[in-house]
């Protein structure tokens, strides 16, 4: 079954001022091949996905994909010539619900995530960046001292990132608990990773050489990132995020030791911040490549663990434990075979992970180019399942 849109996409829909509303933006009805109209499911009291990490009894794992799934989609490239800069994409509330919801529109996944970066925060942290096509994240001024840590501000998204706010608050009332609306930070050391190297790393030399030549130059601005990460997940929360992401996608560069310094510790005071506050919300904790890291991701007091595709997924379950969810972890590559092999992958991991407490996801984000077809059996088959 394949879902297309009815009325034709145009960038028209947008508004390009950041204050923009979203309620004057057209809805879209989504047919299917089938014929008809796909039903909006009930509003439920809590959505599947919060039900299966607290362990509730679910009659099948809860599915959406990684990293704003929709960034593939044809709808998203019409976007993308209208406003090509993608920091004018994700400062703005109309464009930012529009492109968060593509996914939704179409597949109904039972996880909506905000379109977004994690290096969003960063220009309120008197952190100059931007994020060009091509080349991907740009720091303007790399952070080398002491004297340029003090530079850096905690951060108030309040005032910052307004539009991120607005943004989840109308994602809440327009998902309306059907699925639940997923917010995201970077964690601290990976944020730390990207202000010193000055963008992305295939050696992370700078960040190590911080590290191990001048330790509390990066101790104190891995404070900084933890703090302000803290205060954005919080601000995430209080506008409708019922889940956050953490991505610490950066810290399997380090070895265990150096894990244990540099990330652990601070990883753990944002969770144990953010649970005095709101103990019910749901922490993901994403780190790519963390196969020799597993037992660590767990230390952190996070609720959720996601897995790459390169760890195995019954492997994976039995090193967390059964009191941690696990999240994952279908290698997005799958996704350009043919249906019957993506059908085998998806009921091989839900077998792996068991029953209860596992969120079917990728392993990591969808890759360019992936068949949209191909993405709508992968939703298909995964609420076909029955425990």
């Amino acid at each position: 079954m394949s879902c297309t849109s009815v009325s034709s996409f145009t960038a028209s829909l947008f508004v390009p001022s950041k204050s923009s509303s979203f309620s004057n933006h057209k809805r879209r009805f989504i047919q299917c091949s089938l014929g008809g109209a796909v039903v909006e499911p009930k509003a439920l009291a809590e959505p599947l996905l919060l039900n299966a990490v607290r362990g509730q009894d679910v009659e099948r794992p809860p599915v959406w994909l990684m990293r704003q799934a929709g960034r593939y989609m044809k709808s998203y490239q019409i976007i993308c010539e209208k406003y090509p800069s993608f920091r004018e994409r994700s400062e703005n509330v109309g464009l930012v619900v529009e492109i968060s919801l593509q996914p939704w529109n179409v597949f109904k996944p039972d996880g909506v995530i905000l379109f977004s970066d994690i290096l969003t925060p960063l220009s309120g942290m008197n952190i100059p960046f931007d994020i060009i096509k091509g080349k991907g994240p740009v720091i303007f001024d790399p952070i080398a001292t002491a004297a340029d840590v003090d530079q850096v501000r905690e951060f108030s998204p309040e005032g910052s990132v307004p539009y991120v706010g607005e943004a989840l608050t109308i994602l809440k009332k327009e998902v309306d608990n059907k699925a639940a609306v997923l917010g995201f930070v970077g964690a601290p050391f990976t944020l730390a990773s990207y202000v010193v190297e000055g963008g992305s790393s295939k050696n992370f030399t700078k960040i190590k050489k911080l590290a191990f030549s001048q330790p509390k130059v990066l101790h104190s601005l891995l404070q900084k990132f933890a703090t302000s990460m803290t205060k954005y997940i919080r601000y995430q929360a209080d506008n409708g995020a019922q889940a956050v992401q953490i991505f610490d996608s950066w810290a399997t560069e380090l070895s265990p030791v150096d894990f244990e310094e540099f990330s652990l510790p601070y990883l753990k005071q944002i969770v144990d911040a953010v649970k005095q506050t709101h103990p019910d919300l749901p922490l993901i904790l994403y780190a790519s490549g963390s196969g020799g890291l597993l037992e660590r991701l767990a230390l952190t007091g996070v609720d959720v663990v996601s897995l790459d595709w390169t760890v195995d997924m019954a492997e994976g379950r039995r090193r967390l434990g059964h009191d941690i969810a696990v999240q994952g972890n279908v290698d997005p590559g799958v996704l350009f075979g043919s249906k019957d092999f993506i059908t085998n992958r998806i009921h091989d991991t839900v077998t792996k992970a068991g029953k209860g407490k596992h969120i079917l996801n990728l392993g990591h984000g969808i890759k360019v180019g992936t068949p949209e077809e191909n993405v709508a059996h992968f939703f298909e088959v995964a609420k076909a399942i029955r425990y």
